[in-house]
């Protein structure tokens, strides 16, 4: 318990980042778009979840299809989230991430035809996904305590270095991806993968409900 908690305690700012933030006022674009892009490129949960997104998409037209809709809905609760304040518990929209992996390995490997006999709108759910990690950046930003001087230049800033950090996170799963698919070995632990990525989901959600009712 005492490990978990201190791992979902870990999952936020730098205090180096909050730091820096907290001190300067006024416009500075390059400042945010760095952190934008360091928090995506370096957040682990947005991967898995971006790896499960295009597991199985061989098309660059339906990969960016499915990844415009993850940011549209990232970007669109991550800029409201922050200039209206919705000051949510970060570990209980951390915990939902978390699932948002599980159910997007889930699909990948088609239990939910398996078990309910039908197949969730999958754009729909990137889109709904997408609005809690929305979400889920709006809280650690709000973590920085922005000055509100320049605030909407900087947080648009900030959504730019976001869109970059997720390009080249999808980059380099494309790359990875597109060696493994080349083998024998693609088909043969597809289904291993997923379900690692299943666990995977799980222990981030089990993390954040831990620093949920006991972090103070």
């Amino acid at each position: 318990m005492l490990t978990l908690t201190t791992s979902a305690a870990a999952h936020g700012v730098a205090t180096s980042d909050a730091g820096y933030i907290g001190e300067i006022t006024g416009i500075n674009l390059l400042p945010f778009v760095y952190l934008g892009a360091k928090h995506m490129f370096t957040g682990y949960d947005h991967i898995l979840f971006l790896l499960g997104v295009i597991f199985f998409l061989y098309k660059m037209e339906h990969i960016g299809i499915y990844v415009s809709i993850f940011a549209i809905g990232h970007s669109t609760t991550m800029l409201l989230g922050v200039f209206f304040n919705w000051a949510i518990s970060s570990y209980f929209i951390d915990a939902i991430i978390g699932l948002s992996v599980v159910y997007k390995a889930l699909d990948n490997i088609g239990a939910f035809q398996r078990w309910f006999g039908f197949q969730p709108n999958t754009k729909a759910a990137t889109l709904v996904f997408g609005l809690f990690h929305g979400l889920g950046l709006a809280t650690k930003v709000l973590e920085y305590d922005i000055s509100p001087d320049g605030l909407l230049p900087n947080l648009i800033a900030f959504n730019v270095g976001v869109e970059i950090g997720q390009l080249l996170a999808l980059a380099t799963i494309l790359i990875v991806m597109g060696f493994w698919r080349r083998t024998r070995s693609f088909w043969k632990h597809a289904y291993t993968a997923n379900v690692a990525m299943i666990c995977a989901g799980f222990v981030l959600f089990g993390y954040q409900v831990v620093g949920l009712f006991v972090v103070p």
